[in-house]
């Protein structure tokens, strides 16, 4: 089993870095997980509707580059589809037992993310009907991968 987070920007926040750690650290035993950000592509203050695309469209383009076909891609996308940790983890569960052995999980960068990245999700979630900076979304991301893999081996989540 791996996980790869496809994520837009590097994490400024320690506090944030240390978060997203401990999560991983815990994964590690039950997933390989990779995390792969590139940087976020330069915006001038007060953009118009047509350049926030096209920045969004580029940083997609660079997410874009390390998937096959047939890789599974897990937008997290305001838009998605609301689930819960036992929803993802149902998800995942499916997946694996259909043959997928690595799941791709994509957070856009803080403008969001680009119609060539939706257009190539196989699925769209969203974490929280609350909104997320990009950099908050991996954090919850991690954890609820955390999450749902204890689900998958039905063994207790304590903190």
């Amino acid at each position: 089993m791996k996980f790869t987070v496809l994520a837009i920007g590097k994490i400024k926040e320690k506090w944030m870095r240390q978060g997203i750690d401990e999560y991983l650290k815990r994964l590690t035993p039950m997933a390989k997980v990779e995390i792969i950000a590139p940087d976020e592509e330069k915006m001038p203050d007060h953009p118009s509707p047509a350049l926030k695309e096209k920045v969004m469209e580029k940083e997609g383009e660079k997410i874009l580059k390390y998937l096959k076909d047939d890789d599974f891609l897990v937008l997290l996308d305001l838009k998605g589809k609301p689930v819960t940790s036992e929803g993802l983890a149902d998800i995942i569960q499916k997946r694996m037992v259909a043959g997928t052995s690595h799941f791709f999980f994509m957070i856009g960068g803080p403008y969001g993310n680009g119609e060539n990245i939706r257009k190539r999700a196989n699925l769209k979630i969203s974490i929280s009907a609350l909104t997320f900076t990009h950099q908050m979304a991996r954090l919850i991301l991690a954890e609820q991968l955390y999450r749902a893999m204890k689900i998958i081996r039905h063994e207790p989540y304590h903190l």
